[in-house]
């Protein structure tokens, strides 16, 4: 380690350029990582609802409905237009309204009311679209303003919409708030008004080789794009304050910075590689996971400690050769209290103290037991117009839930008494398949292709099936337990 230390010492120059080189080249990468928003595609390869999503998106080229959209005071005539005008939007694979369930060239009153309220009642229009995966955040601004303020785009894609644009925002308040923070404690912390400034520079170059480095990857979650240049900063800056510390102290032994930083660098070294191989091995092991969102950013993290260490015991000892003599002119006076003898104090509360932790215990696991958790897309674009549209209607139309069903093509007669069964069913509140779309007795062969691939694949028959129970919920698996029983019944 001592060759080591050298080397950093004398090529300190160099060592600063090919880091700041690195850096600047990994800042136009970490633009081009992709990152995934859609929690389903990190769910466990084993899980029921892996192989059957694995199984429609072989069978269907087509997008299930996934988003709402509420229009109000408009005519038949009118929203059918809207349909049109929805068909031709860029990333919307497929429309679904009254129209698709009754004849609506007929009286609605003769109709089946519950079908045509589910879309229609009031003169308030609801259609059921299809937006492709990708093309969430463009094709639903593009429906919010065709819609226009009034009415309403709700659902599982504005929701995915929303979190991307989270994604961003929330990030920067939260470095907004960390940043001013992190200094004031530094500052506090620190003999001088300029080693804050060199601590974050370092670590920021370690983030940015992280994100850069991202694009190894097929793609990183919204999670970990989020999460993990936060908690890369939070786990990893002690890493650089140790070293800065050590080298202050060795600096009151030794007149030269450079002979002073050497001995820091060989100090520093076992005690930062210990700290980073324990968080290393703590996100490593995020890696074994059966959801593989914690092997996402379990990897990304591990390799940000890496970053961060190789940062810590490389770049910033270079820097700090490199900016000591403006350190010694921004030194400044402690700033924190003395602690000297903080111990008799806290030896004299040491029982109370721990009695209070020990009743405390109790109550934090009866409250943490009874945690709720959210993970769907529903749970995320709090405050936005997605959140808003969505409940707003709910209110006018209730609480909508879309379950894919996926039959083999046997029988037609069996498949059409499966959806009545189906559409019986508690909390079911309309079934679309092509028995009861289309009709049994009408062979796919006749029709055009649009119409009969909605339903009908080379080995299943698709059924979509509306209920109004939440997406998360007790009600919800009871619901699906119900779907599941009546599915295998025939």
């Amino acid at each position: 380690m001592n060759r080591i230390a050298e080397i950093i010492v004398k090529y300190r120059i160099a060592v600063i350029v090919v880091f700041l080189v690195a850096a600047a080249i990994c800042v136009p990468l970490a633009l081009f990582v992709k990152v995934n928003y859609n929690i389903i595609d990190y769910l466990p390869q084993t899980a029921e609802s892996t192989k059957a999503i694995t199984v429609l998106e072989q069978e269907y080229k087509d997008t299930i409905p996934n988003t709402d959209v509420m229009v109000c005071d408009v005519s038949i005539p009118q929203a059918l237009e809207y349909k049109q005008r929805f068909e031709a939007v860029a990333g919307v694979s497929l429309v679904i309204w009254l129209d698709d369930m009754v004849d609506v060239r007929q009286p609605l009153e003769i109709a089946d009311k519950d079908t045509v309220e589910s879309y229609y009642k009031d003169r308030t229009a609801l259609f059921k679209l299809a937006v492709d995966k990708g093309s969430e955040k463009e094709a639903i601004a593009v429906l919010q303003e065709m819609v226009g303020p009034d009415n309403a785009v709700g659902g599982e894609s504005p929701m995915l919409a929303a979190v991307q644009d989270a994604a961003v925002t929330e990030v920067m308040g939260a470095f907004y708030i960390i940043i001013p923070a992190i200094i004031i404690i530094l500052a506090l912390s620190t003999a001088s008004w300029i080693e804050p400034l060199l601590l974050l520079f370092s670590i920021g170059i370690a983030i940015i080789l992280n994100m850069g480095t991202n694009l190894l990857f097929d793609d990183v979650s919204f999670v970990t794009s989020s999460v993990s240049p936060i908690l890369q900063m939070a786990v990893s800056l002690d890493y650089a304050i140790f070293l800065l510390h050590s080298f202050a102290d060795y600096r009151k032994q030794y007149g030269d910075a450079k002979v002073a930083m050497r001995h820091a660098i060989v100090t520093s070294f076992s005690t930062v590689a210990s700290s980073a191989s324990t968080t290393l091995f703590g996100f490593i092991a995020l890696v074994f996971m059966q959801f593989h969102i914690g092997s996402d950013l379990g990897i990304n993290l591990a390799k940000g400690i890496l970053f961060s260490f190789v940062t810590a015991m490389l770049f910033l000892p270079a820097l700090t050769l490199g900016a000591f003599k403006l350190i010694d002119r921004t030194k400044h006076r402690p700033l924190t209290p003395s602690f000297m003898g903080i111990h008799r104090v806290l030896s004299k509360i040491a029982i109370p103290i721990t009695v209070l932790v020990v009743v405390a215990i109790v109550p934090s696991f009866l409250g943490q037991s009874h945690t709720t958790f959210l993970y769907g897309a529903e749970s995320g674009g709090a405050g936005s117009r997605a959140e808003s549209d969505s409940e707003r209607i709910k209110q006018d139309f209730g609480e909508s839930n879309l379950v894919v069903m996926l039959v083999p093509r046997v029988n037609m007669a069996l498949e059409q008494q499966l959806g009545e069964n189906l559409a019986a069913l508690n909390h079911v509140t309309s079934v679309l398949s092509y028995p009861r779309s289309v009709g049994a007795q009408l062979p796919p062969e006749v029709l055009d292709s649009s119409l009969s691939d909605q339903f009908l694949s080379a080995n299943y028959s698709r059924f979509l099936i509306y209920t109004d129970v939440p997406a998360e919920g007790d009600s919800t698996f009871e619901s699906m337990t119900e779907i599941r029983a009546t599915a295998q019944s025939l």
